[in-house]
């Protein structure tokens, strides 16, 4: 007789999501049951859930749930490195492993992903807003060891996306340099701790709440700017009238992707981290010149290891408010209306 489980799904397009009982899965060969200890709520569900019909992308219903962390509860058959007990992070961008890409460890730019029909959990697959999740392979797992796992769920997207949006810029944030972080919320905020850990960089925060400009102020920025259209003069100001040599934007929206492109200076760098539908447009007269203006997705496996280590050595912290399972529905409208400053954690 099959066990039942609650699962936070969203059923059809349009409608919010409703806490459901299903059958919990069971692992076929080469797979991992996990039983949920922590799975954070993402701006990215949101936007995911305001697609129309006629452009949604997955099948419904859909368990949500792309940041996930649990304990092995049982193994498909197959040899394994870990054991049942063993606490892990999910490593989300799942990929072929065998193209190009994915031997790199970059399975979240993985050559043949769509073509497969490989979907990473909660966008696409079934994801860790359950009280069990499935994982088809072992290598999308990463020990969690003594990290706090409601703390750590969120580092393996709103850790993860920003650390690696912000590798790639390290060889531009040395002495004397500024990075903007636009958005100071549940990405922003860890963006800012990164760029303090990683770099020498003054960290200009910029958001339009108040209270999370105060956040970004306690975790290590060196200046806060209220986001409006005064703000990128108000940087220019901060920078000797030059501009930033990194610009993150963690909303990505066009208000804000509008002022991250008048923050940039020469040979900067721009990154769109949120996903909210803004775009910069690129082109002679458009940014000063040799802007490079990039738009990531998650981030290699490898980047996962070391940003958990960082969160090990204390060097990250993710501002988490905790809800039930039952709570999910609710915490997706607060944090819509933008009244959670860091990261929402779902735990079963």
């Amino acid at each position: 007789m099959s066990r039942t489980m609650k699962a936070v799904q969203y059923r059809r397009v349009g409608d919010q999501p409703e806490v459901v009982e299903v059958d919990v899965p069971e692992p076929g060969p080469g797979q991992i049951l996990l039983e949920v200890d922590a799975a954070g709520v993402c701006h990215s569900d949101i936007a995911v859930m305001s697609w129309p019909e006629e452009s949604f992308p997955y099948s419904l219903p859909m368990t949500l749930g792309h940041e996930g962390v649990g304990t092995v509860s049982a193994l498909g058959p197959g040899t394994y490195s870990c054991s049942v007990g063993d606490r892990m992070a999910v490593y989300g961008p799942q990929g072929c492993g065998r193209c190009h890409m994915c031997s790199q460890g970059k399975e979240n730019y993985c050559d043949y992903a769509d073509q497969l029909g490989i979907r990473p959990p909660g966008l696409g697959a079934p994801g860790a807003m359950a009280e069990y999740m499935l994982v088809n392979r072992e290598r999308h797992l990463v020990p969690l060891g003594d990290l706090d796992p409601v703390e750590a769920a969120p580092l393996t997207d709103a850790g993860l996306t920003p650390y690696h949006a912000i590798k790639k810029s390290l060889p531009k944030l040395v002495g004397g340099s500024r990075a903007v972080v636009i958005g100071t919320g549940g990405l922003g905020h860890v963006a800012v701790q990164l760029l303090r850990a990683l770099s020498p960089a003054e960290v200009i925060a910029v958001d339009v709440s108040e209270q999370k400009l105060e956040l970004a102020h306690r975790i290590g920025a060196h200046r806060t700017v209220i986001s409006d259209e005064s703000a990128p003069d108000r940087i220019r100001e901060l920078t000797n009238g030059f501009g930033a040599e990194v610009v993150l934007d963690c909303v990505g929206n066009s208000a804000t992707t509008t002022i991250a492109a008048k923050c940039t200076r020469a040979e900067s760098d721009l990154t769109v981290v949120g996903i909210g539908g803004g775009a910069v447009p690129v082109g002679f007269g458009t940014t000063p010149f040799e802007v490079s203006v990039s738009a990531p997705y998650w981030g290699s496996r490898s980047e996962l290891i070391e940003v958990l280590e960082l969160a090990r050595a204390g060097a990250v912290r993710v501002h988490v408010d905790s809800f039930g399972l039952d709570e999910t529905p609710e915490v997706y409208e607060r944090f819509h209306r933008g009244e959670i400053p860091g990261r929402a954690v779902i735990v079963p």
